[in-house]
């Protein structure tokens, strides 16, 4: 406590940032520090599981110290400790988690497990201070594609989600083929502003009437069978063309999904969260279709969008307000539901 302020300390290692917080009463970051492993892994097209894990393991303690002394704060001041217990990365996570169990066995602070995908939704509640649940989440990012009602700060259910590649994994793979390079997600929104949208019709996949899932493998492909049979031809491949074609396609499904479920759930407010969140087609077209719906669209700014330890921080106060600490043989798991924050 310092300054009459519950403070948490919030740890998340899911997968290549080592990134830790102190964020005041779950709404107010003191501090956000994070050591991002992307230029090692632009060299190899993608993380390295083992190799996160060994950056995490050499980086925590310096990211702990700096976020401390951002906050201007010292361990006797922290309230509670969150860190993301999963989904994720299994090596990656342990190193989260292990560091959390020894400062809160140390200093004999509360410990709480979060949610990584409770962490991305609970991004928006240190944007906007007055945003309270319930509402309609929807979470993209590398590894998740999925359309969330948020009852509560520690209650929600999944109304659909990937059956296949995420649309952040499918990114990549199409930034692959591009040659644009790692992450593809920014490069390819980069590139597509230049390009034609409608130049490639590549094929919307909406599953099943009322499904509110979501598949982009058969579009990845399509991407690459194009690119081939131009090739072939002897044709020039327009990279922007078909980054803005590519773009356009699993924007429209991942939005007319989108706004579906509002219309299902009658949800008046509709978050966005996760790496892709901060993608501009994306946002542009989810701010059109709100505004037509008169619904009111949260945000978060793309720093809040990556993986950070301040979501995990306001993640956690709520989490242990509603249901309390958890025990210190909490472990990490690679595949925790969403249900389970």
């Amino acid at each position: 406590m310092k300054d009459g302020k519950f403070l948490t300390l919030g740890i998340e290692t899911s997968c290549d940032e080592t990134a830790i917080s102190v964020v005041a009463d779950g709404r107010q970051v003191w501090s956000n520090v994070i050591s991002s492993q992307i230029e090692i892994f632009k060299n190899y097209g993608g993380v390295v599981p083992e190799i996160a894990s060994r950056h995490h393991l050499e980086n925590i303690n310096k990211v702990l110290e700096e976020a401390l002394k951002v906050a201007d704060v010292t361990l006797d001041d922290i309230d509670l400790i969150g860190v993301t217990e999963g989904p994720g990365l299994i090596g990656a996570l342990l190193m989260g988690v292990a560091t959390a169990k020894a400062i809160a066995f140390a200093k004999d602070i509360p410990l709480v497990g979060v949610h990584h995908l409770f962490g991305h939704i609970s991004a928006n509640f240190l944007e906007d201070e007055n945003l309270e649940p319930p509402f309609l989440a929807l979470i993209t990012s590398g590894g998740h594609t999925e359309i969330v009602q948020v009852k509560s700060y520690t209650d929600c259910e999944i109304l659909g989600g990937t059956r296949d590649d995420a649309v952040g994994e499918a990114y990549d793979k199409v930034a692959r083929v591009l040659g644009l390079g790692y992450p593809g997600g920014p490069k390819i929104d980069k590139i597509a502003k230049s390009g034609n949208p409608e130049a490639v019709n590549f094929t919307r996949v909406l599953l099943e009437k009322d499904s509110y899932d979501f598949s982009f493998s058969g579009l990845k492909t399509q991407v690459l069978n194009y690119i081939n049979t131009e090739k072939q031809a002897g044709r020039e491949v327009c990279r922007e063309d078909v980054a803005a074609s590519f773009q356009q396609a699993v924007m429209e499904v991942v939005v007319k999904k989108t706004m579906n479920a509002v219309n299902l759930t009658g949800a008046l407010k509709l978050v966005m969260a996760g790496g892709v969140a901060a993608n501009s087609k994306l946002r542009s077209m989810l701010e059109s279709e709100t505004e037509k719906a008169g619904i009111k669209l949260y945000c978060p700014k793309p720093i809040l969008c990556t993986d950070n330890g301040a979501m995990i921080g306001s993640a956690a106060y709520y989490k242990y307000k509603a249901l309390g600490e958890d025990e210190l043989n909490m472990d990490a798991s690679s595949n925790l539901p969403l249900e389970r924050n």
